[in-house]
C-alpha cells in the first residue's frame, strides 16, 4: 500500500475493511449459490421442460438473484456512509473538514492497484495482522515504555512553556495595542471637538451672512413694491382718463355724423334722389296691382 501513502496503521484500517467486505461479499454469493441449488434441486426433476415451464423457471431465478444483488449493493452502500460517518466525527472533533472526490472512485488505475492489493498483500497479511490486533500484556518494569512517557510529558511541558511564553507575548502586545487604541480614541476625540468647533464657527458665519443677504433682499423686494405700487397707480390714472377722452372723442364723433348727415338731407341732390326713390315705389306698387288682377283666383 506504498503507493497510497498510508502509514502502517492506517493500512492495517483498510486491511480490515476490505476482510470485513470480502466476508459480506462470499456470504452473499452462497445465498446466490444456494439459489440456484435449491432450484436444481426442486423443479429440475423431470427429464423435458416446456418453453413456458423454462421461462417460468428462470424468471422466478432472476427474481431471486436481482433481489439478493440489489439488497447487497444497498447494504454496501450504508456500510460505506456509516464508515465515512466514523471519519468526519473523528475530524470534526478535531475542527478538520474532510473532502472527497467522487471522481476518483472510478480511477481504473487505482482500482486495479487495490485488486492487486487484494491478491497478494492482503493474503500474506492476513496472519501477521492477526498476531499484531491480539493484545499483548506489557511488563510491568518495561523502561523502554516509561522512558517514551518520560520523553513525552518533557516535550508536552516544554511545548507549553513555549505556548505560556507565547501567550505572554501576545496578551503584552494586546496590552500595547489597547493603550494605542484608547490615545488614537482621545486623539480623535480632541479633534473631532476642534473640528466641530471650528465648523460651529464657520457655520454661525455662514448664518450671519446669509441673514444679511436675507434682509438685503427684503429691502429690495419692498422697494420693488413700493415702485409697483406708485407705477400701479400711475396706470390706474392714465387709463381712467384714457377712457374719458376715448368716450369725449365717441360723444365728438356721433354729433359730427349727426350734423353730417343733417347737412347732406338739406342739398338739392338727396331731395332730387328722394323724390325719384319715391316715384319708383309708387310704380311699382301700380304694376302689383295690374298684375294681381291678371293672376287666376285660387
Amino acid at each position: 500500500m506504498a503507493e497510497f501513502g498510508f502509514n502502517e496503521h492506517h493500512q492495517n484500517e483498510v486491511i480490515n475493511y476490505m476482510r470485513f467486505a470480502r466476508s459480506k461479499r462470499v456470504l452473499r454469493l452462497k445465498t446466490i449459490d444456494s439459489c440456484f441449488e435449491e432450484l436444481k434441486d426442486s423443479r429440475l426433476v423431470d427429464e423435458t421442460f416446456t418453453v413456458d415451464e423454462v421461462r417460468e423457471m428462470l424468471d422466478g431465478l432472476q427474481a431471486v438473484v436481482r433481489g439478493e444483488v440489489e439488497m447487497e449493493l444497498i447494504n454496501t452502500a450504508h456500510t460505506n456512509v456509516l464508515l465515512l460517518r466514523q471519519l468526519f466525527s473523528q475530524a470534526e472533533k478535531f475542527y478538520l473538514r474532510l473532502q472527497s472526490d467522487i471522481s476518483e472512485l472510478e480511477n481504473r488505475e487505482l482500482l486495479e492497484q487495490v485488486a492487486e492489493f487484494e491478491k497478494t498483500d492482503f493474503k500474506s497479511t492476513d496472519k501477521i495482522n492477526q498476531e499484531i490486533s491480539k493484545p499483548k500484556l506489557a511488563p510491568l518494569n518495561e523502561g523502554g515504555v516509561s522512558e517514551l512517557l518520560n520523553k513525552e510529558i518533557a516535550r508536552l511541558q516544554e511545548e507549553n512553556n513555549k505556548l505560556k511564553a507565547r501567550l505572554r507575548s501576545i496578551e503584552s502586545q494586546a496590552m500595547s495595542a489597547l493603550d494605542e487604541k484608547t490615545r488614537a480614541e482621545r486623539a480623535l476625540k480632541d479633534l473631532q471637538k476642534v473640528q466641530g468647533e471650528q465648523q460651529l464657527a464657520a457655520q454661525s458665519q455662514e448664518i450671519n451672512s446669509l441673514e444679511d443677504t436675507v434682509a438685503s433682499l427684503k429691502d429690495d423686494y419692498e422697494r420693488s413694491l413700493s415702485a409697483n405700487a406708485a407705477s400701479q397707480k400711475d396706470l390706474q390714472e392714465n387709463l381712467v382718463s384714457a377712457r374719458h377722452e376715448l368716450l369725449r372723442v365717441q360723444e365728438q364723433l356721433s354729433l359730427a355724423e349727426k350734423e353730417l348727415d343733417k347737412k347732406f338731407q338739406q342739398t338739392a341732390a338727396y331731395r332730387n334722389m328722394k323724390e325719384i326713390l319715391t316715384k319708383k315705389n309708387e310704380q311699382i306698387k301700380e304694376i302689383r296691382k295690374r298684375l294681381q288682377r291678371y293672376e287666376p283666383s285660387e
